[in-house]
């Protein structure tokens, strides 16, 4: 790969239905596009897909911009690279910011897939044809309209359901959806609303009888302590999500055992080249893994799918389709399910044609750097 030109597309798309979590309601999302060019005119495509606002992490589209246009980017101009685990040496030194990474380290995977012509899933040795998709659902005004969500999607053939929770909204929403939905594979993610307060771990402990899959990440990132307490507590495994943003904290839920079950985000680790060895590590110490998702664009949501054909990816992942969540995607005819199970593409580069008029008509900003 020999980059001569990067640009860093700005994306605003509306979402279908409104997404509320325990600490925000969205009703769109704005994501950044990123576009590598390699000297023979072949591009690599990436997906940003930082929140809006500092909730889920502190990364946001503003800082992923910024940190991109101005330290990811310029020092892999007019350079020769032979992977894509190449091209994140070029920023070890840069701290944090994994989303904007992420981005950058898609695109010059997908470059990478583009230039060789074999297939995303089989560089990353991939090996189904297919996964299995899970969907998750936002905190609803009532419950009656969160049976109304679960029901469109288990009647779509969705096999795992995962629901948003938040104090005052998790044992009720729960036991409603088990008694409406019998053996569904249903589990909960708090996005660390919760504290060791008497009254949270009360309902933390009352969903223990509803047969959930995974509680994840009840606690805030950094609360390692009371994440392994609680798992030491209950047979309810727990998942983490945001307390492992890389490697080390992946060691950290190992040895202390303050979580039995690991999503690997691609967006929260930096990228495709983590999410590989983290994969690996997990495969390692027996941590059952699943991918989890950011409501990605076609982009982000073809890499997902593309790891999601790993081996150790042994649970539903959020690769759900993309019209759950746009009326029109920036990929053409980009990641369906078919009553749960999406084909992983076999096509070099994305998967799938970029809509790059469609791209063009919704971005609100653009910036190029070149050689």
């Amino acid at each position: 790969m020999h980059i001569v030109s990067a640009t860093l597309h700005r994306v605003r798309l509306p979402l279908v239905h409104a997404f509320q979590t325990s600490s925000h309601r969205k009703n769109h999302l704005e994501h950044i596009i990123v576009q590598l060019t390699d000297a023979n005119g072949v591009v690599g495509w990436g997906e940003i897909a930082s929140p809006s606002d500092p909730y889920y992490c502190p990364d946001t589209a503003d800082t992923s911009w910024l940190i991109t246009g101005r330290n990811l980017l310029p020092p892999l101009l007019d350079k020769e690279f032979e992977t894509p685990a190449d091209v994140n040496l070029t920023w070890s030194k840069v701290r944090g910011h994994q989303f904007a990474k992420a981005g950058v380290d898609m695109a010059a995977w997908t470059l990478h897939s583009a230039l060789t012509g074999h297939s995303l899933t089989d560089l990353l040795g991939g090996t189904r044809s297919e996964v299995v998709a899970g969907v998750s659902l936002g905190i609803e005004p009532t419950l009656d309209d969160l049976v109304t969500q679960v029901g469109q999607h288990v009647d779509n053939g969705y096999p795992r359901v995962k629901l948003k929770i938040a104090p005052g909204w998790d044992v009720d929403p729960v036991r409603v959806v088990r008694a409406e939905f019998g053996d569904l594979d249903l589990h909960v993610d708090a996005n660390g609303a919760y504290t060791e307060s008497e009254e949270h771990l009360t309902a933390l402990r009352g969903l223990g009888p509803y047969g959930l899959t995974m509680i994840e990440q009840p606690f805030a990132p950094n609360n390692w302590l009371a994440s392994r307490r609680l798992s030491a507590e209950l047979d309810t495994p727990i998942c983490l999500d945001e307390s492992v943003e890389d490697l080390d904290d992946l060691a950290t839920m190992i040895d202390l055992k303050a979580g039995r079950i690991l999503n690997i985000k691609v967006s929260r680790m930096g990228g495709l080249t983590p999410a590989l060895v983290a994969h690996e590590v997990a495969q390692q110490y027996e941590v059952p893994v699943w991918c989890g998702g950011m409501h990605e664009f076609g982009i982000g949501r073809a890499a997902n799918v593309a790891i999601s054909s790993l081996a150790g990816f042994s649970l539903p992942s959020d690769v759900s389709s993309w019209d759950k969540y746009y009326a029109r995607d920036i990929v053409i005819d980009g990641v369906t399910a078919d009553h749960g199970r999406v084909t992983v593409p076999t096509a070099s580069g994305v998967g799938f044609e970029v809509d790059t008029d469609f791209l063009a008509e919704n971005t609100v900003d653009t910036l190029t750097l070149t050689v």
